[in-house]
């Protein structure tokens, strides 16, 4: 039986933290905790959760406009040992893993594009066991971090999709913001770090706010 809805998009490409990754409060209450190590003013709940999706040091910089650079080296060491603590406390969003079998079903090709460091990503992936569940991943410290179209560029010369077949999915304006640099559709998620009313300037095909209604959207238009 044929699905009544043809595929749009030949390549997905899933932001992680907050889009995937229920980890957004966990990430914003460590860069507080690293921010006030180092002597700087603790950010608010909503100057550390804009800069989720950066690549690390630039979020942690701009979270902690007060904090001087030669003080950067261990602001990162900081984050990163507060981080380290909660990393068991994780998990994927309830229906993720359903979702991206029924894409995978649909023969799209499935990606990540994040912030995150190779070796924050591949230790994520393996802590849900979610290794193979993907084709393909770019992060922001081999190619360039957000809003920068590069990983997404990479990622569509890797497989061969044009920007008119590739959606990017995530839950920040970075995420948005890189996919209009490259030329590429996106689909906003309201659920994680930035509210629905920051995404919607980026003009997302849709911005929806919950796991099974990412899924149902994806099936019916995706």
């Amino acid at each position: 039986m044929s699905n009544p809805h043809p595929r749009q998009f030949d390549l997905i490409a899933f932001d992680w933290d907050g889009t995937l990754y229920d980890s957004t409060q966990i990430i914003v209450r460590c860069i507080q905790a690293a921010v006030t190590d180092v002597g700087g003013v603790k950010p608010t709940d909503e100057q550390a959760g804009y800069v989720i999706g950066m690549a690390l040091m630039p979020a942690l910089a701009h979270a902690a406009p007060d904090v001087p650079k030669d003080k950067y080296p261990l602001l990162g060491e900081r984050y990163r040992h507060h981080y380290a603590k909660h990393h068991n406390d994780l998990s994927l969003f309830d229906g993720v893993l359903p979702m991206l079998q029924a894409l995978r079903e649909r023969q799209h090709v499935l990606t990540v594009a994040t912030g995150k460091s190779r070796r924050g990503l591949d230790d994520a992936l393996h802590q849900v066991e979610m290794r193979g569940m993907f084709d393909g991943s770019r992060t922001a410290d081999e190619t360039a971090g957000k809003p920068d179209p590069l990983m997404l560029h990479e990622l569509m010369a890797e497989f061969g999709v044009p920007p008119e077949r590739t959606l990017m999915i995530g839950d920040t304006s970075h995420d948005l913001q890189m996919a209009q640099n490259a030329g590429c559709a996106s689909l906003a998620v309201s659920y994680g770090a930035h509210g629905a009313e920051g995404l919607e300037r980026w003009s997302p095909l849709a911005v929806v706010h919950s796991v099974p209604e990412l899924h149902d959207w994806l099936m019916g238009h995706g």
